[in-house]
C-alpha cells in the first residue's frame, strides 16, 4: 500500500525547494510530513517509517533547504549523517545529487570512512564540506584528531538505522561520540545545539529509542509513521521428498543435497524480474550461488568462472556482495 501524500507541509520551505519537489513528487508522505513539522522546530526528532518512505529526504530537506538560502556561510561542516553501515554511505551521496542540483543549493558533499584516502582526508580539512557523510567510527577518529577543527559550526547530525547501534557497545560508543561534538559545537559558539535526526524502519520502544538519540536530560519528537506491512509471501519447495531431496532408491544410498534442485528456481526467478536480491548466510554460500546462477544462465560449467572480477565482455546474471570484497568491488557490485 502507497504512503499516502500531502502537499501542504511544504509551506515550510522556500519557493526553489517547493517547485522541485512538487516537479519529483505527488506529495509529502506522511513521514514527511510529521517530520518535517518536527525538525522545523529545531528539536531532536525519531522518525520511524517504512523502507521506501522517504524518511532520508524528510532528514535533509529541512537543512539543505536553510543553508542554500544562506549564501555566505561560515566554512565547516553544517550537516553530518552517521550510517552504520558504510554502503548506505554511498548511496546517499548519490540520492543527493537531485536535490541538491534541483533546488540549485551550492552545497558541497563528502564521504569519510576507512575507505577514504588520505590525499581526501587532507583536503577536507582545507575544504570543509557542507555535508559530511561518515560512519560512526570515522566521525569519532575525526572528532579525536585535528580534523575536529572542521566540526564546531555542525548544526545537525542524523543518524541513520539507529535500531542498528541503540543497545549495542557500538551504540554506547556512538553516544559518547554525539556528546563530544555537542561539547565541540557549545565551545565554539554556547547558544548553539546541535540537532539529532534519528530514521530507522525497525525500532521499538520508540520512547527508548528517542532517549538513546537525544541524549540525557534532552527532550525528543517522536515520529511514529509506521504502517503495517503488507507482505506477499510464498514458501517453494523444489524437491517431492525433504527427507531425500536427491531421490535416492534406498536409505543406504547418500542423501545429496537440496542445493541442486534451488539453483533453477533461482534462476526463473531472476529470469522472470528486473531486479533480484538473494540473501545467504556467509561469504562462501554468496560465491557459490552467484557461480553457480552464472553457470546455469551461460550453459558454462568450472572452477574457474570468477563472479567478482568479470570480463565486461561478457556480463554475468549475478554477482556477489559481501565485507571481504575490495572497495572499488564493492561499489561497482
Amino acid at each position: 500500500m502507497p504512503a499516502e501524500t500531502t502537499t501542504e507541509p511544504l509551506n515550510l520551505f522556500s519557493e526553489p525547494t517547493r517547485r522541485w519537489f512538487e516537479a519529483s513528487f505527488e506529495g509529502a508522505t506522511r513521514a514527511q510530513a510529521e517530520g518535517w513539522s518536527q525538525i522545523a522546530t529545531g528539536k531532536s526528532t525519531l522518525i520511524s517509517a517504512p523502507t521506501g518512505s522517504g524518511k532520508t529526504l524528510a532528514a535533509f530537506l529541512w537543512g539543505i533547504d536553510r543553508l542554500a538560502s544562506e549564501p555566505e556561510r561560515e566554512p565547516g561542516v553544517r550537516i553530518v549523517y552517521v550510517s552504520p553501515l558504510k554502503a548506505l554511505s554511498y548511496d546517499v551521496e548519490r540520492n543527493l545529487k537531485a536535490p541538491l542540483k534541483g533546488i540549485g543549493a551550492d552545497l558541497s558533499v563528502a564521504i569519510r570512512t576507512g575507505d577514504t584516502p588520505q590525499k581526501e582526508r587532507a583536503r577536507m580539512r582545507r575544504e570543509p564540506p557542507d555535508i559530511l557523510i561518515t560512519t560512526p567510527e570515522s566521525l569519532y577518529l575525526m572528532l579525536s584528531s585535528q580534523a575536529s577543527e572542521i566540526f564546531p559550526t555542525t548544526e545537525a547530525v542524523i543518524i541513520d538505522e539507529i535500531h542498528a547501534v541503540a543497545g549495542t557497545k557500538r551504540g554506547a560508543h556512538l553516544a559518547l561520540t554525539l556528546e563530544r561534538l555537542e561539547h565541540l559545537v557549545a565551545d565554539h559558539d554556547p547558544d548553539r545545539r546541535v540537532q539529532r535526526i534519528g530514521l530507522s524502519a525497525t525500532q521499538r520502544p520508540l520512547d527508548r529509542i528517542g532517549n538513546y538519540l537525544a541524549g540525557p536530560g534532552r527532550d525528543c519528537a517522536v515520529v511514529d509513521a509506521t504502517e503495517p506491512k503488507a507482505l506477499d509471501l510464498e514458501v517453494v519447495v523444489p524437491v517431492e521428498d525433504m527427507a531425500n531431496p536427491g531421490g535416492a532408491a534406498n536409505e543406504e544410498e547418500p542423501v545429496r543435497s537440496i542445493w541442486p534442485a534451488i539453483y533453477p528456481e533461482i534462476l526463473s526467478l531472476v529470469r522472470e524480474h528486473t531486479s533480484t536480491i538473494v540473501f545467504v548466510n556467509n561469504r562462501r554460500a554468496a560465491e557459490r550461488l552467484a557461480q553457480r546462477l552464472n553457470e546455469l544462465d551461460t550453459g558454462e560449467e568450472g572452477d574457474d568462472l570468477d563472479c567478482r572480477t568479470p570480463d565486461p565482455a561478457v556480463p554475468l546474471l549475478a554477482r556477489a556482495h559481501h565485507g571481504s570484497l575490495s572497495h572499488e568491488e564493492r561499489a561497482e557490485v
